[in-house]
Order: structure tokens, then sequence, then C-alpha cells
């Protein structure tokens, strides 16, 4: 996927109805659940919790889709080393699994939080340039 149908799909997202605050939630919260380890049931979480909260479903998604496979060995071993700084001494299997599950929800909180920031921050400001008249993507040359 190239640089300009990302920048076309991310500037469909700033085109949306909803406001800049509750369409930077749903990405974060789709971020958020990118991070989780629940392989397999991440969209349909996205979806359960868009529709809970009212939340634009297809934003919802597409912030869980952010997070992409080829960086999850990375994700899910740096979620085990913070899990592992964050509680006790655990061993085996259940150990990990505690230290994957806090890790990678502390690692989902802060990418959520980020995403929700920017997000908000580019919503708002690209909206404010458009009622201003300054959009340089409204001029006549634009391509």
């Amino acid at each position: 996927m190239g640089w300009r149908l990302w920048k076309a799909r991310l500037g469909a997202l700033f085109q949306l109805d909803d406001s800049p605050w509750r369409t930077a939630l749903a990405l974060a919260i789709g971020v958020f659940l990118s991070f989780t380890p629940f392989w397999g049931v991440q969209t349909l979480m996205a979806l359960l919790l868009a529709t809970a909260f009212r939340l634009n479903r297809a934003v919802t998604v597409t912030g869980t889709w952010l997070n992409l496979p080829w960086f999850a060995p990375f994700v899910y071993a740096g979620a085990v080393k913070l899990g592992a700084l964050m509680l006790p001494d655990l061993s085996g299997l259940a150990g990990l699994s505690a230290y994957l599950l806090v890790g990678s929800t502390t690692l989902g909180l802060a990418a959520g939080l980020l995403t929700w920031v920017i997000a908000f921050c580019l919503m708002r400001a690209r909206r404010h340039r458009r009622r201003t008249g300054d959009d340089a993507d409204q001029s006549p040359n634009a391509a």
C-alpha cells in the first residue's frame, strides 16, 4: 500500500461527521485493542465496543488493524518484559500469561492515549483550517 493510498484513507477519517473527540476516541479504542493478546477476536471486540459506546465502527476497526502482524513479536516481547517489571516474580505459564496481559494492557493504554491526542489534534486543526478557508486541499490547484 503506497503513501498516497494511506494518506487518502486517513484523510477520509478526518472528514467524518462525528466530532473530532469521538472519532479520535474510536481510533484510540481500536489501537488499544490491537495491543491485546486476544488474536482472532480483536476485530469482534472492536465492533462490540464501538456498538456499545455508539462510536464509528469503521474507525474503531481501522485502529485495531493499525498494529500489523509483523510487529506482534516485538510488541508482545516488550509487553512480557514490561509485565515482568510491573509484577512480582511469577513462574510457569500462568506467570507468563499474567506478564503478557499486564504488559500488553499497559502498552495498549499508552498507545491508545497517544493515538487519541495525535488524532484529535490533527482532526481539530484540519476542521479549523476548513472553516477559515486555509486548507490547501480546497485550492483549485490541489492534486
